[in-house]
Order: structure tokens, then C-alpha cells, then sequence
């Protein structure tokens, strides 16, 4: 499956269903950006069954901010709607590879059980004390 356009409309919807979702920021003018594209879309029909989404920061200049994009090209990995992998820099092959297959081994119970647990904590903080 080749990579597909995501924009404000489709981002939110994208990146929360279950499975892997790779989510490139970039620009048309940014070198590294075009030089990571031929790689990101090998790897999009090599793993037909993660989500490989696209945007473009140009046309999508509010989503991006939002995103906290400061530089391009920049990453993102979400594995059943939860952030796994956020950051700037163009990977070669083998680095988008070994990312997709650190993401495909993770025992999500054991992430979700973690993010309870942060939050449980922060919740801890926020009590006001006696």
C-alpha cells in the first residue's frame, strides 16, 4: 500500500486507529525531506499493513504547529493510537526498518499499563495535599 496525503480533516482519525501508523512531516523545498521520501515509500509497500501517512507542512502549516513540528523531515509513530516515536531526521532504510520492527515487538499491554501508571502519578500531583 503506498503512502497516503493526511491533512487537519484526517490526522486525528488516522493516528488513533489500532495497528501501526508512520507519519512523515515534510516539505517540497527540504533536501532531506526528498531524499527520505524514495524510503519511506519502499517501506509503505513493503508493510502493507501499517498506515504510511503524509504531510505535507507547506499546506498544512496549522497542523504541523499543532504537531510541535520545528524541523522536517520529522517522524512519527503511533501503535494503537498512542505515540510511540517522534522525531526530526531522515532515516536510512535499515534505521526506518529496525524502527518498524522495535515498534511490531512492543507489548502494548505493557506500554498501556506504563501510561496508567504516569498517570496515576501525575494525578498523585495534582491532589492537593492535607
Amino acid at each position: 500500500m503506498a503512502s497516503i496525503e493526511l491533512g487537519a480533516e484526517t490526522f486525528g482519525d488516522t493516528v488513533v486507529k489500532e495497528g501501526i501508523t508512520i507519519v512523515d512531516f515534510w516539505a517540497e523545498w527540504c533536501g532531506p525531506c526528498r531524499q527520505f521520501s524514495p524510503i519511506f515509500e519502499e517501506a509503505s509497500t513493503k508493510h502493507p499493513d501499517i498506515t504510511f501517512g503524509k504531510v505535507d507542512t507547506e499546506a498544512e502549516k496549522q497542523l504541523a504547529g499543532e504537531a510541535g513540528i520545528s524541523s522536517i523531515p520529522t517522524l512519527m509513530v503511533f501503535r494503537d493510537g498512542i505515540l510511540l516515536y517522534n522525531r526530526p531526521g531522515a532515516l536510512p532504510g535499515a534505521g526506518l526498518e529496525e524502527l518498524i520492527a522495535a515498534v511490531r515487538d512492543l507489548d502494548m499491554n505493557e506500554i498501556r499499563a506504563e501510561i496508567e501508571k504516569q498517570d496515576a502519578e501525575i494525578g498523585d500531583l495534582s491532589e492537593p495535599a492535607n
